[in-house]
């Protein structure tokens, strides 16, 4: 909050535009620094943003040493399948994409308390009793998305389109930009999913929604959330089954959201 707002004066609109490109020039600052920091670690960088298209990935052995537990003699197959780069420079932007966008990750803690400090002084005193809670809740579910994105739905996707053939003489290459570009928009579309019991909160407080209404629609939802798990994971069962869950999980708790805490404001200042 800068010295006039604390004082109570208005900025002018010239002066809220310096604040804002002081603002801006901090969070590029700190997502620079983060970048080049991350850069410098090339090798540890892609090693694990590579580890889920390995056969011998962490998420494929635990699967099978829980159905080895429940007596299910299952085991996925090996697989080899080669990151190629077909351009001279693509693996150089490649690195130069990754460490923009993980620098713009781990910076995104910082960057959201930069834009509530920029916003808060036009929040109602009820509003703010909320914002902070709400800025964790999203920034929390979306690095839930992103672990289920790395640990299951990625390596699994990954698993059986990079080995599926039409005809044996077909051998699959996968190029290394088309790897990173599936798993950065899956992880981006996971992420945005994983925040329906914000969205479920925030249309509640504005009135559109209530916790009935979403219990009425259950069977409705339970349908349109396994479509949409269909048609983001490969068409096996055990794929389906492991991302319909969470969602319909997710679903689940934006009804116990608007029960418990999403009385519209309206009704809050009566």
């Amino acid at each position: 909050m800068s010295e006039q707002e604390q004082n109570g004066t208005l900025l002018t609109f010239g002066e809220h535009l310096d604040v804002l490109r002081k603002m801006l020039f901090r969070i590029l600052l700190v997502v620079i620094i983060l970048a080049i920091i991350i850069f410098c670690f090339k090798n540890e960088t892609f090693k694990i943003l590579l580890a889920p298209h390995n056969s011998d990935f962490c998420t494929f052995q635990w699967i099978e040493g829980m159905l080895r537990r429940m007596n299910i003699d299952f085991k996925f197959d090996e697989y080899s399948i080669p990151l190629i780069s077909t351009e001279l420079s693509a693996q150089f932007m490649t690195h130069v994409t990754v460490s923009c966008i993980l620098g713009a990750l781990f910076a995104s803690p910082y960057i959201l308390t930069e834009l509530f400090r920029f916003i808060s002084p036009a929040l109602y005193d009820s509003e703010k009793r909320y914002s902070y809670l709400v800025a964790g809740i999203i920034y929390l579910l979306f690095i839930i998305g992103l672990l289920m994105t790395y640990f299951i739905l990625f390596p699994i996707s990954f698993q059986f389109l990079a080995t599926y053939q039409v005809d044996k003489e077909i051998t699959n290459t996968i190029t290394l930009d088309s790897y990173i570009s599936t798993f950065t928009t899956l992880a981006f579309m996971m992420g945005i999913v994983f925040q329906l019991p914000v969205f479920a909160f925030i249309l509640g407080k504005m009135g559109f929604i209530d916790a009935m209404m979403l219990k009425r629609y259950r069977p409705y939802a339970f349908v349109i959330i396994m479509i949409i798990a269909a048609i983001i994971t490969p068409p096996d069962l055990f794929t389906l089954v492991m991302v319909t869950i969470p969602i319909y999980a997710l679903y689940e708790l934006s009804i116990l959201v608007l029960k418990k805490w999403a009385k519209p404001i309206e009704e809050e200042s009566e």
